[in-house]
């Protein structure tokens, strides 16, 4: 049996305590991992403020290089990082591996944006009593990030707060999500193959009341940055007190589908942005409102090329949907289908279990203020609405308490700007789902979608503070 240990300070530490890891798809016992007391957060904490300084310190191509190392390092781990995800989040193998290439890029941009620290000069004699004056800026590393990371993408999402952490001369305290502390581990190793300062990154599992409490409200954390639900990051950003805190929370992700769009053309995009790994992702497609001329050909279309997924074992290569990350999640999520349904919606495929797994499910007929509408439903279910033109569909996109990313499939140059106007979230994709990221594109939401922006250069700017010198010449 796998047992994992701490890593603080560049070494494995015992735990006081061990919880058991379950297989989300098999219930099989796959590891014991920690589950860290409040001292033992502290001495990660302790051992991240002892190292700041020589992060701080670190030449700027000496921090490139080290990401640029574990990126390669990555790389030649592949297919076991795929694995591992697979494993203990249940992602299907394939999108295992796609986040891995993706977690590779995401540690390459950051090496990049580890040589991209740049200032200003400010012409300060722009004012009376500004000659003969020098001014400048630079950015400078925080200090400690406290970082905390959800399942759903466990090694990328991970990388977007250490990468651009480490790229900014930060140290780091990671706490991973419960289910899925094997992938964060993995990096934690590689980090130190890779020539990072022992304490510089700290690995820290448990309870997030403890561990997640813990970072939260120390003084020696500078920053935190947080990825999860509106609910979590609202305690955690009112208990930070004066640190600086990034969120990136909820979201309940609409397309607008105009008449004139070919729909052979747009359905695979579709269907994947709603039902890949089990619709678990900030920005899964959850909302469809498709123009009243094409939506019964629409819906069915849709349906027939959501019934073609294959729902099984995520280490199996072909499966495309498998277990969500944990029975009771599955449980709420046909709770709200049955609620829906039961307030006229219509469920026109799905709303099964299929192997203990949430089979893909297609709603309509859904009003606007049932749960599979207005709530961020984090399932492989996906509503289509019936809309008779665009100020209809951007009103209903925006009648929502998120607003992270949108989307707009359109012929009409015009309809395009206005939706890119008018529709009041971070991110509007037009000609594609709104699950489309790439790991260096600013990405953040507003409303209850959070606060701040993610996207390697975005992060970094986060991760540091702008300093301001001026010098005097003529003294």
């Amino acid at each position: 049996m796998l047992r994992k240990s701490l890593w603080i300070d560049g070494q494995w530490r015992e735990p006081a305590h061990y919880v058991q890891l379950r297989s989300p798809h098999s219930n099989e016992m796959i590891a014991e991992v920690p589950a860290a007391t409040i001292e033992e957060t502290n001495d990660a904490i302790a051992s991240a403020y002892g190292a700041r300084s020589l992060m701080r310190a670190m030449p700027a191509h000496e921090r490139a290089a080290i990401l640029e190392r574990v990126a390669a390092l990555l790389h030649g781990r592949r297919e076991e990082a795929a694995r591992l995800i697979a494993l203990e989040a249940a992602k299907p193998l394939k999108y295992a591996r796609a986040e891995v290439d993706r977690t590779v890029q995401t540690y390459k941009f950051a090496a990049e944006e580890a040589k991209r620290l740049y200032g200003e000069t400010i012409p300060l004699d722009a004012a009376p009593g500004g000659e003969g004056r020098l001014a400048y800026t630079v950015r400078e590393p925080l200090g400690v990030i406290g970082a905390i990371t959800p399942f759903n993408f466990p090694m990328n999402l991970v990388a977007h707060k250490v990468g651009p952490a480490v790229a900014a001369g930060n140290t780091v305290v990671l706490k991973p999500a419960g289910q899925t502390p094997l992938s964060a581990f993995m990096i934690a190793e590689l980090f130190h193959e890779g020539g990072l300062p022992p304490g510089a990154l700290n690995v820290v599992t448990g309870a997030g009341s403890i561990v997640g409490g813990g970072i939260v409200e120390d003084d020696r954390i500078s920053m935190v940055t947080f990825t999860g639900s509106p609910e979590v990051g609202k305690s955690r950003r009112e208990r930070a007190g004066l640190k600086r805190v990034t969120l990136e929370l909820g979201s309940n992700a609409a397309l607008i589908v105009d008449r004139d769009v070919e729909l052979e053309r747009i359905i695979p995009r579709c269907v994947t942005g709603a039902f890949s790994n089990q619709g678990q992702v900030c920005i899964s497609l959850q909302r469809i409102y498709v123009h009243e001329a094409i939506f019964d050909d629409f819906v069915r279309r849709f349906c027939h090329a959501a019934e073609q997924l294959k729902v099984g074992d995520p280490l199996e290569p072909d499966t495309d949907v498998s277990a969500m990350i944990a029975v009771s999640e599955t449980e709420r999520a046909l709770a709200w289908v049955r609620e829906a349904a039961e307030g006229g919606a219509k469920i026109v495929t799905g709303g099964k279990l299929s192997g203990g797994a949430l089979a893909p499910t297609v709603l309509t007929d859904a009003a606007a203020h049932m749960k599979v509408s207005c709530m961020e439903l984090f399932a492989p279910v996906a509503m289509i609405g019936k809309v008779s033109g665009l100020e209809e569909a951007i009103a209903l996109v925006n009648d929502s308490k998120y607003g992270l990313q949108a989307g707009i499939y359109t012929n009409d140059i015009g309809k395009a700007l206005q939706a890119a106007d008018e529709l009041h979230v971070g991110g509007v994709m037009i000609n594609d789902i709104p699950t489309f990221r790439v790991d260096h594109m600013p990405y953040g939401g507003v409303k209850e979608s959070g606060t701040g922006r993610e996207g390697v250069k975005y992060a970094v700017q986060e991760m540091t503070e702008l300093k301001l010198v001026v010098v005097n010449r003529s003294i």
